[in-house]
Formats: C-alpha cells, sequence, structure tokens
C-alpha cells in the first residue's frame, strides 16, 4: 500500500489492511522495511512516550514532532497522524492551522474521533484536500465522558447510534474508520454497511483491517497487556537482559574488548 486510495482497493478487494502505531524515527525506519501497510501516529504516544494516564495531554506541537520523526523514519509508508484532544474543535480556523501543521510534518492523512459536532470539519478538510480517518466506539479523548477505557455499543441503541455516525462519516468523506473496542458483532454490521474500509481495535476480526500499537505487539511492557494485544516477543525481557548483560560485562572489564576500542 502506496496511497491513500489503496484503502479503498483494500477493501473491495476483501484483503484485509495493516496499520501499526508508532512515534519515533528509528522504529519507524524499522517499519519501513516490513510489509505493514500504513502507520497512525497516535496520540497515545502521550501515554506511551511520556506517562500520561491518557490521551488528553497530547498537542498539536507534540504531535507535530512525532509525525515528523517518523516520517523521516518511514519515507515510504502511509502516514495517518492523531488530532489531538480539543484540537478539532477551537474553530475553523484554529482547527484547519492544527491540521496543516500536521500533514506539513509529513501526514498523509488525519484521524478524528467521535462524529458529533465534527462533520463540518471534515466536510471541509476533504473539500480542501485532506484525507480524513474517522474514529468511533471507545474513543479515548472521551475516557472522561466513558468513566474509563469501556467497552462500547453494548446494546441495540448504542450500536444503532455508531451505525448511522459511521454513514454519516462516510458521507462526509471520510475514507477509513476506526472502530475501537465494541462487539465483533457490532464492528461486522458496520463494516458491511460501509464502501469505506473499517480498521479494528478490540473489535473482533471481521473489520477491513487490524491497528495495534507497536509497544504493545513487542511486548514492551508487562504491566499493561490489554486482551486484544496480542504480544509477538517479550521485548521488556530482552532489554532487560542486555542492559545487564552490558552491565555484568563492564563491571567484569569485559567491556571494551580488543577490536572494540583503539588501542
Amino acid at each position: 500500500m502506496k496511497t491513500i486510495p489503496d484503502f479503498y482497493k483494500r477493501k473491495a478487494a476483501g484483503e484485509p489492511i495493516t496499520m501499526v502505531t508508532c512515534y519515533d524515527a528509528a522504529t519507524a525506519k524499522i517499519l519501513n522495511e516490513t510489509s505493514v501497510d500504513s502507520i497512525l501516529v497516535g496520540d497515545s504516544c502521550a501515554m506511551v512516550v511520556y506517562g500520561f494516564e491518557s490521551t488528553i495531554h497530547a498537542t498539536v506541537e507534540m504531535m507535530e514532532a512525532h509525525t515528523a520523526a517518523v516520517r523521516r523514519g518511514a519515507p515510504n509508508k502511509v502516514i495517518i497522524g492523531d488530532m489531538p484532544f480539543l484540537s478539532y474543535r477551537d474553530g475553523i480556523e484554529s482547527s484547519t492551522n492544527a491540521v496543516a501543521k500536521l500533514m506539513r510534518a509529513g501526514a498523509n492523512a488525519l484521524k478524528v474521533e467521535r462524529c458529533r459536532g465534527n462533520i463540518e470539519l471534515i466536510t471541509r478538510l476533504v473539500e480542501g484536500g485532506v484525507p480524513v480517518m474517522g474514529h468511533l466506539g471507545m474513543t479515548p479523548q472521551s475516557v472522561n465522558e466513558f468513566g474509563g477505557f469501556k467497552i462500547q455499543a453494548r446494546n441495540g441503541d448504542a450500536a444503532q447510534v455508531l451505525l448511522d455516525e459511521a454513514l454519516e462519516l462516510e458521507e462526509s468523506g471520510c475514507f477509513s474508520i476506526v472502530l475501537e473496542c465494541i462487539p465483533s458483532e457490532v464492528a461486522e454490521r458496520v463494516t458491511d454497511a460501509l464502501g469505506i474500509p473499517t480498521i479494528g481495535i478490540g473489535s473482533g476480526p471481521e473489520t477491513s483491517g487490524q491497528v495495534l500499537v507497536l509497544n504493545d505487539l513487542l511486548g514492551l511492557d508487562s504491566g499493561f497487556q490489554p486482551p486484544f494485544a496480542r504480544r509477538y516477543m517479550d521485548a521488556d525481557q530482552m532489554i532487560n537482559r542486555a542492559v545487564e548483560g552490558f552491565c555484568e560485562d563492564v563491571r567484569d572489564r569485559g567491556y571494551p574488548a580488543y577490536g572494540e576500542y583503539k588501542p
């Protein structure tokens, strides 16, 4: 996958879309050499990188810097930048300026959480040539409203509202929608109703694609293991062993050895 239109092609062909969230040039450089279809520079960097308890601490400046870093590391990937908390609710002019910063930093598209109150801006952005990815379900910026990171659309009425909002986002011009932490049957129903692809996280296997945070799939934090985040390695343990090996070698005067320094 090289461009935003490829999302539509994958949906039409029934080929699953892969997306990984990362925040820095070093890991983006590694991802650039993989077959992953796209990279999301998520506002989750506020939690993963900076240690905050939620994503509402992310700022436009933070997202701009991380988007630019990921673009430098992954020049050949489709990159979606996350619009941080309230950056798209401060009037059209201010929101457009925030969008411009992330696009100029290297994003190919932007992701906006929720539907209600955002349609005017999304339509304006799409008409201005900015691809927009929607985000419904457990939208992390709404953590205070939800009372925590909880599964959404668990009853019939809530599921219908989510479906209606997904259709509205599609009508406004979104090229794709992230469905986060909703029942799998709801995600399947929404995916089947849309002409644009859905990207699932914690929403079952029937979406058009899946996204995981790189740190989660690498197993970089054994203390944070969401049930939907499959660990493909235990990187935290590997790093621990590597650092302890370095410390042991230094203390035993085994590092540096001959050939690792100039006499």
